[in-house]
């Protein structure tokens, strides 16, 4: 039983691409999740298949360079949330990281849903979702969803004018749609510094 089941798995991973992610639930169609759980493990010490979070494995990448790969954050945020059919919007430290205002890298990313609050814990990091409004995290726009996080993290009364124009010329390579879009989900300090982009995009 448990080696079909092996099998079967094996055959589902097979159709991806290396560094794929998968979840215990995507395979409880071939058995019980006890079952599931033990054919995963068995995998997992050949080595087919990488175990990244509890419950939470991911196919082996190697790159002839760098050698061996594991899913970077970001995938592995997006990948849960499509799992868990939310949205996710990245704050703080990470959404500044992300547009190249900070550099620092945060061990604690956290991320507002509107799914479910939970943390994963992935080798020395860990991702934290917090449940927020669904206003929250109604931003389209990868760019300006980014920007208002980052915005709202330095805060109206720290943000420089240095870093309100940074902020501007990456808005400037978001979709004028998007953009429009986002601005009506933004405060209205934030907005003000939004707008004039959108402008320009609309005399451009």
């Amino acid at each position: 039983m448990l080696k079909t089941l092996e099998i079967q798995i094996l055959r589902k991973i097979g159709k991806a691409k290396g560094g794929s992610l998968f979840f215990n639930e995507q395979f409880l169609t071939f058995g019980s999740n006890e079952a599931v759980r033990k054919a995963l493990e068995r995998l997992v010490k050949k080595e087919k298949l990488k175990r990244l979070s509890q419950g939470i494995y991911y196919k082996p990448l190697e790159d002839p360079v760098i050698g061996k790969l594991t899913p970077g954050i970001e995938s592995v945020a997006k990948a849960i949330a499509k799992r868990d059919k939310s949205r996710i919007v990245p704050t703080g430290i990470y959404a500044l990281n992300r547009l190249g205002l900070s550099t620092q890298v945060p061990l604690n990313v956290v991320y507002l849903t509107d799914g479910a609050g939970r943390k994963i814990k992935i080798g020395n990091r860990t991702i934290n979702f917090k449940k927020t409004t669904p206003k929250n995290v109604a931003a389209i726009g990868e760019i300006s969803k980014l920007a208002i996080q980052a915005l709202k993290t330095i805060g109206q009364n720290e943000v420089t004018q240095e870093q309100i124009e940074k902020i501007q010329l990456i808005l400037k390579k978001e979709k004028r749609t998007h953009l429009e879009y986002d601005i009506r989900l933004a405060p209205e300090w934030i907005r003000k510094i939004m707008i004039p982009v959108l402008k320009e995009q609309s005399y451009g």
